[in-house]
């Protein structure tokens, strides 16, 4: 009797061992063991996962060509796939050597001001598709802020009080912690990385499905 208690006490006990670790390394990762597609977890970040949503945060150079391309062609492909499921924002990541920081300063400010995405889209057309890629002057920038609905004059107070700058500086820093080494590079929920050739729609589409899938199991 004695004995067979014993052992049973050594089995419960070896599955509480092993269901806290299992359960140790999925708080971690932040991520469910059966995510589909191609991802780094970051295993020194936390994961800001909220259930049924998806946070998108895109590392973005304005100069970048890829970037460009990415919020024209990819971009609204998974927002059209996902709608309100994949809250994306823009990170500015400067990859370009010797460029103006005023587009990041410029899309900061936007957002403060509540239209960080409309100015977002402006800026990418006036680098890439204008060919606008020196100085943006107080003139031009007049034009691009009023193209986007803004007070030029209370934009340009914002501008000057430095919070923009400070929250571009705040995004760099991010960039480099997380080693982002190419533009575009997405990062789901805090700490799930995606870069490089693995910047590719459909398995970026793969990733957030299975994420959000795993929600509906749980």
């Amino acid at each position: 009797m004695a004995k067979s208690a014993f052992g049973t006490w050594r089995i419960m006990s070896l599955a509480v061992l092993l269901a806290g670790l299992f359960i140790g390394n999925t708080v971690a990762h932040g991520a469910t063991p059966d995510i589909r597609g191609k991802f780094e977890i970051l295993k020194d970040e936390k994961s800001t996962h909220v259930p049924g949503k998806v946070k998108l945060a895109e590392f973005a150079d304005f100069y970048c060509p890829h970037c460009h391309h990415f919020e024209e062609a990819g971009l609204p492909v998974i927002q059209k796939e996902f709608g309100n499921k994949v809250e994306a924002t823009m990170v500015g990541f400067p990859v370009f050597r010797n460029k103006l920081p005023t587009p990041f300063d410029m899309y900061e400010q936007a957002k403060i001001m509540g239209k960080g995405n409309e100015m977002k889209m402006v800026l990418f057309r006036t680098i890439h598709q204008d060919k606008i890629t020196g100085v943006l002057d107080r003139s031009l920038r007049e034009v691009l802020i009023k193209e986007v609905g803004l007070d030029a004059k209370a934009f340009e107070e914002g501008m000057a009080s430095g919070k923009p700058a400070k929250a571009f500086e705040e995004g760099k820093q991010w960039g480099e912690r997380i080693k982002v080494q190419s533009t575009p590079t997405l990062l789901l929920d805090g700490n799930i990385k995606i870069e490089g050739d693995n910047m590719k729609t459909d398995n970026i589409i793969a990733v957030i499905k299975s994420i959000l899938d795993a929600d509906k199991r749980k």
